[in-house]
C-alpha cells in the first residue's frame, strides 16, 4: 500500500467511525453501573437509562454531549436542546472540559460549567482520558449535581486495554470481537478502524470492551 493510499484509508475510516459514534449512547462501557450523577435536591441522574431508543442515554464526542438522560424526580433532561445548532447544548472542548446548558422540562436549565462569585476555581464537569466524569453542574431549580461518585459516569474511550484485546484476536479468521469492519476476518483493515478511534470516544457497541 502506498503512502497516499494509507492516508486516504485512515481518513475514510475516521469519517465513517465519527458518523457511527453519534448514533447511540456510549456510557458505561463495561456495564458495571458507571452511569450515575447525584442532584442534591432531585436524586440520582441516570446517563444510560434502560430504554430502547437511539436518542435515550448520553452520547459523548470530542465536540459535545447529546441525548436524553433520566432523573426519577424531575423526568427527562435533554443534553442538546437545540440539536440543529452545534454551538448549543452541552459542549466538549476536545480536552474533556464541558460547558453549556442542558434542559429539564420540569427543572429548567442545567449549567455544566457553573462559576462561584469571587472564586476562580473551575467547578464545571470534565471527562478525563479514561472517560470518567467529575466536577459539578448547577440546576437553577435543583441546585448542585455532583459527578465523580463511587462509580462515576463513564464514557467509552479507546485505550490500551482495547489494543490488548485486539492483539489477542490478531489475524484470527471467523467471527471475532476484533472483526471491526466486519468481514469475518481480523486483519490490517480492522487495525485501521481501531487506529481511527484511538484515544477518542467510541459507540456503545464497541466490541473490545
Amino acid at each position: 500500500m502506498r503512502l497516499n493510499d494509507t492516508t486516504i484509508f485512515f481518513a475514510v475510516a475516521a469519517s465513517m467511525l465519527a458518523a457511527a459514534a453519534v448514533l447511540a449512547e456510549n456510557i458505561d462501557p463495561y456495564d458495571d453501573g458507571s452511569k450515575y450523577a447525584y442532584a442534591e435536591n432531585a436524586g440520582w441522574v441516570n446517563f444510560d437509562p434502560n430504554v430502547s431508543d437511539p436518542n435515550v442515554g448520553a452520547t459523548v464526542t470530542s465536540t459535545k454531549v447529546s441525548g436524553f438522560i433520566w432523573c426519577s424526580n424531575i423526568g427527562w433532561i435533554n443534553l442538546d436542546p437545540n440539536d440543529s445548532d452545534p454551538d448549543t447544548g452541552v459542549v466538549n472542548d476536545g480536552a474533556g472540559n464541558l460547558s453549556g446548558y442542558a434542559w429539564a422540562e420540569n427543572a429548567g436549565w442545567i449549567n455544566f460549567n457553573p462559576t462561584v462569585p469571587a472564586d476562580p476555581s473551575r467547578y464545571g464537569v470534565t471527562v478525563d482520558p479514561q472517560g470518567y466524569f467529575s466536577g459539578w453542574a448547577w440546576g437553577e431549580n435543583i441546585g448542585w449535581i455532583k459527578f465523580g461518585l463511587d462509580k462515576p459516569v463513564r464514557a467509552c474511550k479507546v485505550a490500551a486495554d482495547d489494543l490488548a484485546n485486539f492483539a489477542d484476536q490478531w489475524l484470527v479468521s471467523g467471527a471475532s470481537v476484533a472483526d471491526l469492519r466486519p468481514d469475518r476476518q481480523v486483519d490490517f483493515a480492522d487495525y485501521g478502524v481501531l487506529a481511527a478511534y484511538w484515544l477518542d470516544y467510541c459507540p456503545d457497541d464497541w466490541p473490545l470492551k
